[in-house]
């Protein structure tokens, strides 16, 4: 690596230092935690594409409202454990104008982002039925969830779904859905990091399967609208956000603030049960918690118990920025296509230099632009494609770190900056240089 931009010592050392035993398998934080380091002792800036952070300025509509709650003087008092009104109104009439579902306002809970969403449902779905002590992930997924499966101590089994898309998605769900063991089914859409979208014949499927084997969805949109290749923009108007929920009323959804209105820092998202599994009687559940339902379980046990409620002022935030959504004042999507269009850019350096997609086609079609994409490199694996890249001053993760069963990275886009295009050009140049004959 004669040609590398970084003293290779320098890398090496601070692997050391974080012991790291394999860097091509680190965590996301492991990855952050060693780029800053390497950072802080050459100067030199990381092309970073390890970590999903919104690049974007927070939506102002929140950054008002949250202010002006403030000194309305609402952090001297709790929340509401299941959520403020107003965001709760708003929440129904954002998931009835963007997805064309019903939902009451009841049934939209406010959560320390969607991570604490999905540990609440995970560990009330993991106790619905004693018989089914398994969760199922359509992978590829986002790794941390994972993780909270182990915290939790909860079983899970998961499969890529890279080979089985359209009706093969039944057949295979079915193969884990029919042993009878399986308590929820969980994944994104838009996918992260594959960005592959399911359709609506996909989820009709998921959302049948459901039904027959009581499974309960865990939908996540945390990339709620941004399959750029169509408009979602628009209250009250197709298209809408694919969702299950149009196919069983076995769900849960979680709608992330972070990335569709860049509020990532307050860590307020949302939960919406639908209001047929929120009062759903489980004697098992019940046996677990001494709680009557699905929702009270997850408001006045869980959620109670881990937090006490959501930020009271970034509930008003989110209100606002729904409201303005819900209005038409606000075009969320509009805001967030600054991702597409990094993508594009990215991709085409990428396979330039001798790259190649790794989830090339959504169905047959070219996959969409969008916040994340994926990359392999001939003659490595997706661990030694990180290692090596760590010492051109790129950083990624490794596709098999979100359950895929591809050899690749999957590259985020929203904290590389555009001035920083011409930089990472030059380093793919040198890598290539230096890989592709070997």
């Amino acid at each position: 690596m004669s040609n590398s931009p970084l003293n290779k010592a320098v890398v090496d050392a601070k692997i050391k230092e974080l012991r790291i035993s394999d860097v091509g398998k680190a965590s996301i934080r492991e990855i952050v935690a060693l780029v800053n380091l390497v950072e802080e002792e050459t100067g030199v800036k990381y092309i970073r594409m390890e970590m999903g952070v919104p690049g974007l300025p927070p939506a102002q509509v929140g950054v008002d409202a949250e202010i002006e709650a403030l000194k309305k003087g609402v952090a001297s008092s709790y929340p509401i454990i299941d959520g403020i009104k107003p965001l709760k109104e708003q929440a129904a009439l954002f998931v009835k104008n963007f997805m064309n579902v019903e939902v009451s306002a009841k049934s939209c809970i406010p959560t320390v982002g969607s991570m604490q969403g999905t540990f609440s449902a995970f560990l009330a779905a993991g106790f619905v039925d004693k018989k089914k002590d398994t969760a199922l992930f359509i992978d590829p997924g986002f790794p941390v969830q994972k993780q909270q499966m182990m915290v939790l101590g909860l079983k899970y089994e998961t499969f890529d779904v890279f080979g089985f898309r359209g009706e093969k998605l039944r057949v295979k769900l079915e193969e884990f859905l029919s042993k009878g063991n399986i308590n929820s089914i969980i994944y994104s859409n838009p996918n992260n990091p594959a960005w592959i979208c399911f359709d609506e014949g996909e989820l009709q499927i998921i959302g049948e399967l459901a039904n027959k084997y009581d499974a309960i969805v865990m939908e996540d949109l945390a990339y709620f609208g941004m399959d750029f290749r169509r408009d979602f923009s628009k209250p009250g108007v197709p298209p809408y956000q694919p969702s299950v929920a149009k196919y069983t009323n076995n769900y849960v959804l979680f709608i992330s603030s972070s990335k569709i209105f860049s509020y990532a820092g307050q860590r307020c998202g949302l939960m919406v049960i639908s209001d047929e599994l929120y009062i759903r009687e489980y004697p098992d559940l019940q046996k677990r918690f001494e709680s009557p339902t699905f929702g009270t379980t997850i408001v006045l046990r869980l959620l109670y118990s881990i937090s006490s409620g959501t930020s009271h002022s970034a509930q008003w935030a989110l209100a606002a920025m729904l409201e303005a959504a819900n209005s038409g004042k606000f075009n969320f999507v509009e805001e967030v296509k600054a991702y597409g269009e990094k993508a594009k850019v990215m991709k085409k350096l990428f396979v330039e230099n001798g790259f190649e997609i790794v989830y090339k086609t959504d169905l047959g079609d070219p996959i969409a632009d969008g916040f994340y994409f994926t990359l392999s490199y001939p003659g490595m694996t997706g661990n030694q494609l990180v290692e090596n890249l760590l010492y051109y001053g790129i950083s990624a993760i490794a596709l098999d770190n979100t359950g895929s069963e591809e050899e690749g990275i999957r590259a985020c886009v929203s904290f590389v900056q555009t001035q920083q295009f011409g930089e990472l050009e030059n380093r793919l140049r040198l890598f290539n240089a230096e890989f592709q004959v070997k």
